[in-house]
């Protein structure tokens, strides 16, 4: 297959290596504000990895002509934070045909629609199929130039859903040429409220602000950062999330299941789960609260879900109480910033049952 990949951070580098390591040809584009790694893997010609998955790829192409990555692509992956997404979509509006598929991996909360409004596509049709995951499907960092080190690979618990679903059979058939473990979703409304970043990465960053504060990358998040009582917060904003999910009518796993299942974590356990997790092990905190597990997660995720909740009818008095004391402590309202709600993303006039339908 032709692939293209958005984005050249750490989740970018990671889908081109794989993509590319099975046999793919693989073209990654970044905005020229990026240009470090994109000069980096077209200087060596490809990307190297160490950990879980290892060697060398090659890459035929990286740089920032987004109309050569993207046209006659058989799949294009949007790898990025939230923020990202809607940029690489106004980005691709002029260059992508009928028929052509667009993943956004992960979708972190609707991202498939924030796509589709960036090509100017109706959420309910349009000539190109946009889907999402629930997660990126690696726990993985930058590791130097053209580098990256793996410290997890998911090799099960990665969920899928085209917008709208019934496309989701075709871009599965795709998608599985590269990872065969990937599951359908019931629509992209599971994949929005299986995302556990924002169950996770905003509670324990809150009960660790001091330590944030006073050392950032000092200390490791997980290992040091999730003791038995941050896993009791972990839990209670996972309860509400499950909630929305069985009131919107889709499953969502709770976190420590998936996590076993993923490969992250040994035991299904909220109390020492992350704080004993492999896959975790070798993370460090952020440097500061101007970090994705608060800007991103808080802002764009459980901003979401409380809004989800409220047209669902569901109480979430936990991540309301979150979202409210990391806009303190950061000074940001991120209820006013709204981010990503279903308002910013055109959906705000639809009820309950209309949203399940339409996505």
């Amino acid at each position: 297959m032709r692939i293209g990949v958005l984005g050249s951070g750490n989740g970018g580098c990671a889908v081109a290596f794989e993509c590319a390591s099975k046999g793919h040809e693989v073209s990654l584009f970044d905005f020229p504000e990026f240009p470090a790694q994109v000069a980096a893997i077209a200087e060596r010609g490809g990307i190297r990895a160490e950990g879980e998955m290892s060697g060398f790829a090659k890459l035929a192409y990286a740089g920032h002509d987004i109309e050569r990555v993207v046209t006659g692509a058989d799949i294009v992956f949007a790898v990025g934070p939230a923020w990202s997404t809607r940029p690489f979509g106004e980005a691709c509006r002029p260059y992508l045909g009928r028929g052509q598929v667009v993943v956004v991996c992960p979708g972190s909360g609707l991202g498939s629609v924030e796509f589709k409004n960036a090509l100017g596509m109706d959420v309910r049709g349009g000539d190109v199929i946009v889907a999402e995951t629930h997660t990126l499907p690696y726990g993985v960092r930058l590791s130097g130039p053209a580098s990256i080190r793996v410290g997890t690979k998911v090799r099960d618990g990665l969920f899928l859903a085209a917008l709208s679903h019934e496309h989701t059979d075709r871009v599965l058939r795709l998608v599985r040429r590269v990872y065969p473990y990937v599951s359908p979703a019931q629509s992209v409304l599971q994949t929005t409220m299986q995302n556990a970043n924002p169950v996770i990465h905003p509670a324990i960053s809150l009960l660790n602000v001091g330590l944030i504060d006073r050392v950032g990358e000092g200390f490791l998040f997980y290992h040091e950062g999730a003791t038995p009582a941050v896993g009791r917060l972990i839990e209670a904003v996972d309860t509400e999330r499950i909630a929305i999910g069985a009131a919107l009518g889709v499953e969502v796993v709770p976190d420590p299941i998936l996590g076993v299942r993923q490969g992250y974590m040994q035991t299904a356990d909220y109390a020492t789960g992350y704080m004993e997790s492999e896959g975790f092990k070798r993370s460090r905190a952020p440097g500061s609260l101007d970090h994705r597990y608060v800007q991103e997660d808080a802002g764009y995720g459980l901003v979401l879900f409380a809004d989800l909740a409220r047209r669902a009818g569901v109480g979430t008095p936990i991540i309301d109480s979150v979202i409210t004391v990391l806009g303190v402590v950061t000074n940001t309202d991120f209820r006013h910033q709204k981010a990503r709600t279903l308002e910013s993303l055109g959906l705000g006039h639809y009820s309950r049952d209309e949203l399940r339908e339409i996505l």
